[in-house]
């Protein structure tokens, strides 16, 4: 997450540090906890804040807790992620339903913040768990709010109700009131009222919110907050809390470059919760706010449950369960591929779904460098691609990928390239299918597997095997060739595996001009070898 992006890289560094120290002295706590406190602060977080946090973890990390664990360092990140936790909130808190529709939910915030967008994101969230919402137009004052609005509601696709036009003309109480006969009446179950933004901390506009809150009664009051205000955020939410009383915060713009220290802060000031995070300007990048989760993402730990859950609402398990016996029976073909590029297209970024993952943070240059489109391009090139094509890659010779390059404005390269990855992939899957382990593309078998890939035999070292080394192996076939023997074999060659680890000295026909006897290299497979080496 972009936002806690300098954050997380300073706390690394500092845990870094401290994993080179076996048992900790007292020195070493306080040199940790001063830089964790400088990195705090750094982000923006509020000083008093800043000060509780740390004077709790210097306490646990001086105590037993760490002086005692097989791993004091790890007991120490493990201190920072609780304490962590408790000033994002502690447990997470879901939306409170009224027991008797509609649920009103009042949104109140600085102009800015991002309310109007919002509302949309949490209306199309709602509707995705199977709710009805209303969105409602009750900011009348900044020019052409009431029109934003009606966009983001058909982007979501949820209703509106917007009897005025706006920009400053009508009652936004009075609309707000006559919203819930309305919703009641066409039986909306959740009724969304986004108010007017102020600017700054606007006493008359204040007032307007609390009259709202009055007149309507909303069972959740959500404060809206930029993750990018900074060292206002306190201010400003104290100032609402005051003015308006809100029972839960919004984090918005959680994707952009600031420091991120409104996050760490308003929560723990306010005693309130922060209940949902918007992290993109999309409208599904909207989720409800974990705080373990998000310590964790903080301190690189990664957040798999959030990565699994969006994969869960990306993928269809019957969709899944075909596929899967599509490549036990070696059918999957490319257009299967591109069913399921498709599907992770909807899964959201891959850049934020690869940033969840732990350690992410020591990924950082390649995230960045990785383009989002190369999956536009994938779908281009299979798209260009003709039915018979897609069913069977066997067919697709030099100038069928010429012609798919010139259709798909991609080159002859990149289809070679798309067609690699596929053939890569579906035998990877072929062999996970079958309960194999996969050979990994440049890496060989998963190290300490001991079974050939779906086989279900486990490999067996032969006696006499030869050398490992490419050079050696060669020499050795060349022996065997000339009945040389062998140490460690107790004949000329016996014993010893026709072939090496590089396809080299297989089993051949008559033996030719220049060619070796067969379990030997031929000159041209030398060549090759040395070429190898030489690289």
């Amino acid at each position: 997450m972009a936002t806690f992006g300098n954050l997380s890289d300073r706390l690394a560094e500092t845990f870094r540090n401290l994993r080179t120290k076996g048992k900790l002295s007292p020195a070493d706590v306080d040199s940790t906890v001063r830089e964790i406190r400088r990195a705090l602060l750094d982000a923006d977080v509020a000083l008093e804040v800043v000060k509780d946090f740390t004077s709790k973890v210097r306490e646990r990390a001086l105590g037993d807790e760490v002086n005692k664990a097989l791993n004091p360092a790890q007991q120490v990140v493990q201190i920072v992620n609780e304490e962590l936790i408790a000033i994002l909130g502690g447990e997470a808190r879901k939306i409170q339903f009224a027991k008797k529709p509609p649920t009103i939910i009042m949104l109140a915030g600085l102009q800015g913040a991002g309310k109007t967008t919002l509302a949309g994101k949490l209306a199309k969230w709602l509707a995705k768990q199977q709710h009805t919402p209303l969105l409602v137009a009750a900011d009348l004052q900044r020019p052409n709010a009431v029109q934003q609005l009606q966009v983001v509601a058909g982007q979501a696709g949820v209703a509106v109700y917007a009897p005025e036009p706006g920009n400053g003309v009508g009652n936004p109480v009075k609309v707000a009131k006559d919203s819930i006969k309305w919703a009641i009446d066409k039986q909306y179950d959740v009724v969304i009222v986004d108010t007017a933004g102020r600017l700054g901390v606007d006493a008359d506009m204040m007032k307007q919110a609390a009259d709202i809150r009055k007149a309507v009664q909303p069972d959740e009051v959500l404060f809206v907050i930029d993750a990018m205000i900074g060292q206002d955020a306190v201010a400003t939410a104290k100032a609402f809390q005051d003015g308006v009383d809100f029972t839960g915060v919004v984090l918005t713009k959680l994707d952009g470059d600031a420091r991120g220290g409104a996050a760490l802060s308003v929560a723990s000031v306010t005693g309130r919760p922060i209940i949902f995070a918007s992290t993109g300007e999309s409208l599904d990048d909207f989720e409800p706010f974990y705080p373990d989760r998000m310590a964790s993402r903080i301190l690189d730990l990664g957040d798999i449950l959030t990565l699994i859950e969006q994969a869960q609402g990306a993928f269809d398990e019957e969709e899944a369960a075909k596929v899967a016996e599509k490549f036990r029976t070696d059918s999957f073909t490319l257009d299967d591929f591109l069913g399921q590029m498709q599907q992770l297209r909807g899964a959201g970024s891959l850049k934020k779904m690869i940033g969840m993952l732990p350690g992410a943070g020591a990924m950082k240059e390649q995230l960045n460098n990785f383009d989002e489109r190369e999956i536009v391009r994938t779908e281009a090139i299979i798209q260009s691609m003709t039915k018979a094509e897609r069913t069977n890659p066997k067919l697709l010779n030099g100038s069928r990928r010429v012609r798919i390059a010139r259709g798909s404005g991609m080159t002859v390269t990149d289809v070679n390239q798309l067609v690699q990855r596929f053939e890569q992939a579906s035998k990877m899957m072929k062999t996970v299918a079958k309960g194999g382990v996969p050979q990994i593309p440049g890496m060989g078998p998963m190290a300490g597997a001991g079974f050939a890939g779906g086989r279900g035999r486990k490999v067996q070292a032969k006696k006499g095997s030869k050398s490992g080394n490419p050079a050696k192996r060669a020499a050795e076939n060349a022996a065997i060739a000339s009945g040389e023997k062998l140490p460690g074999t107790d004949g000329a060659g016996s014993g010893a595996p026709a072939g090496s680890g590089f396809g080299l000295g297989g089993k051949r026909g008559a033996a030719g001009a220049g060619a070796a006897p067969a379990g030997g290299p031929s000159e041209k497979e030398l060549e090759s070898l040395q070429r190898f080496l030489g690289r």
